[in-house]
């Protein structure tokens, strides 16, 4: 977007420079021209109370896109269990604007969550996983996905009130692990914002 065109509005969201310069930021038109302080406080007013922790025990390079993904849903946070560094290019830039945390151990992220009571909720197709699409999904919790590869540590599975698995269908062992965390998200998003029996 360019410059701002006609008188400019008034209200304090809006940023100075980007209405001279124009906005070329990876944002919705509902928030063109506005200050990042007043983005990130508007969407802490309708964020959702579902969180996702993702592994990086080996630099996941998915994290940014699961990192894009919970920004587009609307998590409460993405907290990283691991190593502190990730690649943030897969994220856009969303990471300004969504609440990460991180944590250095499985354990840590426990802590976190049972102060908090949120249930831990794994995503892995493992051996006696349950369905996703069969699962009552908590309205507050975390979904925690493993890294590309070897899918949830031990730790963390020991830790999960359930692991849940995606329904597959073709010839591949697992999808992507940036995909499974969308998929889950968006079977989140239609259990609590678009369920009209709650």
């Amino acid at each position: 977007m360019g410059p701002w065109e006609g008188p400019w509005p008034e209200d304090g969201r809006y940023d100075p420079e980007l209405l001279a310069g124009g906005d070329r930021r990876n944002v919705v038109d509902r928030y063109r021209y506005w200050r990042h302080d007043a983005i990130v406080a508007d969407l802490d007013t309708r964020r959702h109370p579902f969180h996702v922790a993702v592994e990086n025990w080996e630099h996941d390079f998915n994290i940014g896109s699961v990192v894009r993904t919970a920004n587009a849903f609307g998590a409460e946070a993405v907290h990283i269990v691991g190593r502190r560094r990730w690649n943030r290019r897969g994220a856009m830039v969303t990471d300004r604007y969504q609440h990460v945390h991180h944590h250095p151990d499985t354990a840590s992220l426990v802590a976190w969550a049972e102060e908090r009571d949120l249930p831990v909720i794994g995503v892995d197709n493992l051996p006696g996983a349950v369905p996703l699409e069969m699962y009552p999904l908590p309205r507050a919790c975390v979904l925690v996905f493993g890294q590309e590869g070897p899918g949830l540590s031990e730790e963390a599975r020991k830790v999960c009130r359930a692991v849940l698995s995606i329904a597959q269908f073709g010839s591949t062992r697992s999808i992507n692990a940036g995909a499974a965390a969308a998929i889950a998200m968006h079977a989140w998003v239609r259990a609590h914002v678009f369920d009209q029996s709650v």
